[in-house]
């Protein structure tokens, strides 16, 4: 029978204050602002616990003095009651109601009987009285409540308490799990739950089996239970009941061998009781659960907050109606009391309560190991739950140490995300060891937590998921796939060799090397060696107009054909009977050149360029033939110029410029000009394969090794390098996968010494059939190829025949336009040589009498390539006007006229003709001039 508490002892809580405490105590109203005078409106709260822990922490009553700095003045009223008689509580708490007008009710429900909370939940329905469970020991069994009921409780729910399981299942993939429940009430609706969870889940979850049996003492001894518990091959196992139920079911557990390191058990916080108190022997080392954080408040702390939660609400009652409701006398006529709990509470429970994971460590002692609130989970491992107190490992035989390498599309390593610390649905957790000592949740921690994803690493959980083994993944801390370094092996293989790792998985390829130290599964990607080269871009060279031929048809064609034709053609005509200086035809006088080596070359050059020009043909039938021939070859040697530019101009995205390993670029790559740059990533089976067959190009690439994947790329595409040699598989994918579709792989993906990627394990592993005969599962069910569509396809194709054709732009035409720039600067460079020669030598030319000798050389030139034609001077040229009057403008039109003679492009007689005329002009003037005073007079006399 519950007892009131004041009959029981009159012994305070506190020693009574002394005078001058009871003198500050009575300043307290005018502190705390509240106005003499005005008498404050007081709230009845009933406080109600349990016996064992109100003895053991309270000792006491409860007094106003401890509520002081709330809204309100509160009058506490302290119950003790036996929470083992649901009866005893119900009228308990009716004798409350009728002795205290009371306002509402704070329980400390860390109880253990089912009944309570449906009590609780019966009184608030009942007399609309609210009840707030500060420790919530009764949420778990109480998933429903009535309707009116002002039942709030403090800690989490069922529900709630299942998202948090979830969270940490999904933080370490552990997809496979069991359901086991007592007849405990509410575990139905557990079940529920966890089935309602699933199937709104992303998370690809695969609940093996539902599990409900007795788990009282004598419902254990059943032999149905027993073999119920030995056919679970599951190693995560969720367990719903009782705490007294949970001593019972994990003794039975370890008869049955279901305990241990290899298996994981998650209990509610119903099934650990009160996390203070040394857990039962029979709880298993590693037991986890979830529970709120009150636990490790004090239970005056909880007390404290629960009366402030009846308090406040009965201030917003106040604020809104401007009274405080009529305290309730008894549980048959009830007061409508509602409190104002939209923002805090759902249902009557917390809407983000912040919970705590807890594991049972070695010590037996409850640890904290993470925080889980507002859906955000925070966990103190990468890895769970294969790390003691100081971070050393556990035996398990399931659980496996497995080794990986970050290359993309195989294993793909990302960040936790920022806000939750955790991995998103499609990755898994994996660590690498700091460089520094980072803190996370109180605990020094010398790993980063990382999230890692890829086709490996799909493959390693469908292993783990059909072999039944857990696994703790971590990056290899130097970056490589493994390679023999002073007797010492590096990177996955060394990792596996030395037993630091269960397994090594990865883009590793198989080869023999390897192989005599360790053991391979099969292979579960087809691989070897490829080459990549960067696809052009379709700009060509500024000498692309020149590059349908080389240099030396170039040179053979203008440096000597063309000269050795004009030289035929001049000597044929030449010789001809109407060539130069054989006018047999027409009977006349051997004269001057009609066709010269001038003209020769300039009707050649017209022929080749097809250019309309004003040029005279030969007479003679010989050099008429061989201009015709000339003419025949330079259609051939146009057609052909013009189809290679085109070629040239519009470019194949790709051409092999390689057939293999043994190609001459990669074996005489310093005869190539420039020279053949290529490389590969050194420490790996590439760079072995390629030392030990070709030694020569290893020697050469060895100073254009790349320090990975990503440089080696980006090396190609800013013209670094002219190849590079790896992994066929990777290749592929990042040929695939490049933005703008510019590195490619030749022969359309080629491979050369074909390989594998397979699982490294140790010798002699005991694993190696169990993967061996699922991976060849995977391969017979085409599970591999799907992974391969998924993870190994990109959008760009890799076609030989595949061609670009685009407009031209000024960078493929840059070379003629060069061209024609030197070409100007040429023009003005003998344009101004030619001026500056003229007019220095015109004074000196003018101060000469002696004019011969340049004359000849100028007709000479002239006459070479132009020639002149031959005709009567008596029609043609007509004598100088002389007179006698004055002697030196007669000379100066003498000259003149010589000059007229010269230049005129119908003058056809040689230079000697031209000596003759301007001799005879000369003593025609010397005549005039020796008769000049008759004539002048005879001009005079007309």
């Amino acid at each position: 029978m519950g007892v009131r508490l004041g009959s029981l002892s009159d012994t305070p809580w506190w020693p009574p204050p002394p005078p001058l405490l009871l003198l500050l105590l009575c300043t307290v109203p005018c502190c705390s602002g509240r106005p003499f005078g005005i008498p404050m409106p007081s709230v009845n709260v009933a406080v109600v616990f349990s016996g064992a822990t109100y003895q053991a922490e309270i000792k006491g009553r409860l007094s106003r003095e401890n509520f002081m700095d709330l809204p309100l003045e509160v009058n506490p009223i302290t119950v003790l009651v036996n929470n083992t008689n649901p009866r005893t509580l119900l009228t308990r708490i009716c004798d409350t109601l009728s002795t205290n007008r009371v306002h509402g009710i704070v329980f400390e429900d860390n109880v253990g009987s089912e009944a309570v909370a449906q009590i609780l939940d019966f009184i608030s329905t009942q007399t609309t009285v609210p009840i707030v469970g500060i420790s919530g020991g009764s949420a778990v069994v109480l998933p429903h409540k009535g309707e009116g009921s002002n039942f709030l409780q403090l800690g989490s729910s069922i529900e709630q308490q299942i998202n948090g399981m979830f969270k940490v299942m999904e933080e370490y993939n552990w997809e496979n799990f069991v359901v086991i429940t007592s007849l405990y009430p509410g575990y139905e609706t557990y079940v529920d739950y966890v089935k309602s969870f699933i199937d709104t889940s992303y998370f690809k979850w695969e609940l093996q089996d539902v599990l409900t049996f007795d788990m009282s003492a004598d419902g254990l001894n059943d032999i149905r239970a027993r073999r119920l518990l030995q056919q679970i091959d599951a190693q995560v196992l969720l367990v719903y009941c009782s705490h007294e139920e949970a001593q019972y079911l994990f003794a039975m557990a370890a008869d049955s061998g279901l305990v241990g390191p290899g298996y994981i058990w998650i209990i509610p916080s119903l099934a650990v009781g009160n996390p203070d108190i040394p857990p039962p022997d029979s709880f298993p080392v590693g037991l986890i659960s979830i529970i709120t954080d009150r636990w490790r408040m004090s239970l005056r702390k909880r007390v404290r907050d629960g009366v402030a939660i009846v308090v406040k609400g009965m201030q917003s009652f106040r604020k809104q109606r401007g009274f405080i409701p009529e305290g309730h006398s008894d549980c048959h006529n009830p007061v409508k009391t509602t409190l104002d709990n939209d923002t805090l509470f759902s249902d009557g429970y917390l809407v983000n309560p912040a919970m705590i994971i807890i594991t049972l460590d070695r010590e037996r002692q409850w640890d904290k190991v993470g925080n889980y609130e507002m859906g955000i989970l925070q966990m103190r491992y990468p890895v769970w739950p294969r790390y003691g107190s100081y971070l050393e490992p556990v035996s398990d035989y399931r659980h496996l140490t497995v080794a990986t390498l970050e290359e993309r599309p195989f294993v793909i390593v990302e960040s936790v995300d920022p806000v939750t610390g955790t991995c998103v649905s499609n990755t898994v957790p994996c660590r690498r060891q700091s460089n520094k000592t980072e803190v996370i949740v109180g605990h020094t921690e010398p790993y980063t937590k990382l999230c890692c994803k890829g086709f490996c690493i799909d493959i390693l959980k469908k292993l783990s998921r059909n072999i039944k083994f857990s696994y703790d993944l971590y990056l290899v801390t130097n970056g490589k796939h493994g390679k023999l370094v002073r007797g010492i092996w590096n990177g996955m293989i060394g990792e596996v060799f030395y037993k630091r790792a269960d397994m090594a998985i990865g883009s590793l390829t198989i080869n023999e090397e390897r192989s005599e130290i360790i053991d391979f599964s099969v292979p579960f990607v087809e691989t070897g060696i490829s080459v990549m080269v960067a696809r052009s871009n379709g700009t060509v060279s500024p000498s692309a107009f020149l590059e349908p031929y080389s240099p030396a048809v170039w040179v053979m064609m203008f440096v000597m054909c063309l000269t050795v034709v004009a030289i035929t053609v001049f000597v044929f005509e030449y010789c001809s009977p109407v060539g130069y200086n054989r006018s047999l035809v027409t009977a006349k006088d051997p004269g001057g050149p009609t066709f010269t080596i001038g003209k020769s070359v300039w009707l050649l050059w017209g022929i080749v360029f097809n250019n309309s020009v004003p040029i005279e043909n030969p007479k003679g039938t010989t050099s008429k033939i061989m201009v015709l021939v000339w003419a025949f070859f330079a259609v051939i040697f146009l057609a052909s110029y013009t189809a290679n530019l085109a070629a040239f101009m519009i470019q194949e995205q790709y051409i092999d410029t390689v057939s293999g390993l043994s190609d001459k670029k990669f074996q005489k790559p310093q005869e190539q000009y420039p020279p053949f740059r290529f490389g590969t990533v050194p420490n790996g089976s590439t760079e072995r394969n390629i030392r030990s067959n070709y030694p020569e190009m290893h020697s050469h690439m060895v100073r254009y090794n790349q320090k990975g994947v990503e440089d080696a790329l980006n090396s190609l595409k800013t013209g670094k390098l002219d190849a590079f040699i790896y992994d066929a598989a990777v290749l592929n994918y990042m040929a695939g996968k490049d933005e703008g579709c510019k590195l490619v792989t030749i022969g359309s993906g080629k491979v050369f010494a074909t390989t594998g990627y397979g699982i490294a394990l140790q010798k002699d592993s005991r694993w190696k059939r169990p993967i061996d005969l699922a991976l060849l599962q995977f391969l017979a069910d085409g599970d591999t190829q799907k992974l391969q569509t998924v993870w190994l396809t990109g959008i760009c194709r890799n076609e030989k025949k595949e061609v670009m054709s685009s407009k031209l732009d000024i960078d493929n035409m840059a070379g003629v336009f060069y061209m024609l720039l030197v070409a100007m600067g040429l023009s003005l460079l003998v344009f101004a040589w030619e001026h500056l020669l003229y007019w220095k030598l015109r004074h000196s030319v003018r101060k000469s009498d002696r004019l011969d000798f340049l004359l000849a050389i100028s007709r000479g030139i002239y006459s070479c390539f132009s020639g002149v034609e031959h005709t009567d001077l008596n029609g043609s040229i007509q004598s100088p006007d002389v007179t006698t009057n004055y002697s030196q403008a007669n000379m100066l039109k003498m000259l003149q006229t010589a000059k007229d003679m010269v230049s005129s492009a119908r003058v056809e007689n040689s230079l000697d003709n031209a000596y003759q005329d301007a001799g005879e002009l000369e003593q025609a003037g010397s005549r005039q001039r020796a008769h000049g005073p008759s004539a002048q007079s005879g001009v005079s006399r007309r």
